[in-house]
């Protein structure tokens, strides 16, 4: 057992011992639909405007360290750490008023995604989608993916207590859901979803779109895979 950055316990959990599966957990940006390059390029327009890093377009690694995954609050005061909060959040907004722009035309779920939405709704599973985007984003990205009548529960981040990289969010899904820890698997791709997954208790499946695989393994997940054809996906699902 090892301690995380948030101070909660973590264990890495087989996805062997959730038989029988009761309910999925899906994260969204990265993990049901590749839009870190939206995100990227809104950033990087944005920030070129008011002349950040002495005018320097941000890097994708950059990107990667400092933005993936976490929650809007956290990446002003990563970015803007002399800004106060409204300015910063006035930003952030902005931002995202341009990727809600861009998503319709360049959105695209991650592959095999949608066979692996029909295999769950086949078995009749319990399943919802915990994100820390906006919940305009959230259901913008769901919509264009075609999966408004998929998901049972949206659980938003800044809606609860905490977002990721704490619990919060996904012990706030299991409830709605009524779903059990010891039967539920969460998929997600940053090292504060997989953080957040692990400490509520979850086995988390990585999906390695965009960030550093061994960041995703050290942060908990119990499997990694490249996108939902991936072989040991498949695998471990049938053993369930």
């Amino acid at each position: 057992m090892s301690v995380l950055s948030n101070g909660y316990a973590s264990e890495r959990k087989s996805l062997s011992e959730l038989a029988p599966l009761e309910s999925i957990l899906f994260d969204i940006d990265g993990t049901l639909c590749d839009s870190d390059p939206i995100h990227c390029h809104a950033f990087r327009e944005l920030l070129l405007e008011i002349g950040y890093n002495n005018g320097v377009p941000i890097t994708e690694d950059f990107f990667v360290e400092k933005i993936s995954g976490k929650h809007n609050d956290d990446i002003g005061r990563t970015l803007f750490p002399d800004w106060d909060a409204e300015k910063a959040a006035k930003f952030l907004d902005d931002k995202e008023a341009l990727f809600r722009r861009l998503v319709p035309q360049q959105l695209k779920a991650v592959t095999g995604l949608h066979k692996l939405c029909k295999w769950t709704k086949d078995r009749g599973l319990k399943r919802a989608a915990v994100t820390n985007a906006p919940r305009p984003n959230a259901e913008l990205m769901i919509s264009t993916l075609g999966l408004n009548d998929f998901f049972h529960v949206l659980v938003v981040g800044s809606e609860c207590e905490r977002p990721k990289p704490f619990p919060d969010p996904y012990l706030k899904a299991l409830k709605d859901l009524d779903a059990s820890p010891e039967h539920t698997v969460v998929f997600e791709d940053s090292v504060a979803g997989i953080k957040a997954g692990v400490a509520a208790g979850l086995a988390v499946v990585g999906v390695a779109t965009r960030n550093p695989e061994q960041s995703l393994m050290d942060a908990g997940a119990s499997l990694l895979i490249k996108d939902y054809e991936d072989p040991k996906l498949w695998s471990a699902l049938e053993d369930l």
